[in-house]
């Protein structure tokens, strides 16, 4: 096995196809047994849906301001956005399903959660796209916004 850095750069490419079917999975086995509660209780669904539609926008938007606030490129201000509007939100539905079990009334939040979360992050990057063409396009003469990464010049 390959140690260091090397290690670790090659290591996440070989996981992630795992780790994507891994939670495409639990998604279907939790709404397989949760679909009839899910489909049977529409206003469960919306006050689960709900609060989860006003995190991911608050959270996201939050970070989003903030970075354009500290004076941040495009990309060091929507990386962090996106980090905070899906923050632990994974764990929190396993430990909310391991505490309470896959048949409890908390389980339809682990299945209604992810179905609500992925549509509203898609959403998210055109909001950010549209951001991003409006950043570069309000800069003077041309330019692009800054990204944050650009070096100094060096004086000859």
């Amino acid at each position: 096995m390959a140690s260091g850095a090397g290690g670790m750069v090659r290591f996440p490419p070989k996981i992630g196809p795992a780790a994507l079917y891994g939670l495409l999975f639990t998604i279907v086995i939790l709404f397989a047994l949760q679909g009839e509660a899910i489909t049977s209780r529409p206003w469960d669904v919306a006050r689960i849906a709900l609060p989860l539609l006003v995190y991911f926008a608050v959270m996201w938007a939050g970070s989003y301001a903030l970075g354009r606030v500290l004076g941040l490129g495009y990309e060091r201000t929507a990386t962090p956005a996106y980090t905070a509007a899906g923050n632990d939100f994974e764990p929190a539905i396993a430990v909310a399903i391991a505490t309470f079990g896959s048949t409890s009334g908390q389980a339809p939040a682990g299945v209604v959660g992810p179905l609500i979360e992925v549509p509203v992050l898609v959403a998210l990057v055109y909001v950010s796209l549209a951001l991003r063409r409006r950043a570069s396009s309000g800069t003077a003469g041309g330019a692009t916004a800054s990204t944050g990464s650009e070096q100094p010049h060096a004086r000859t």
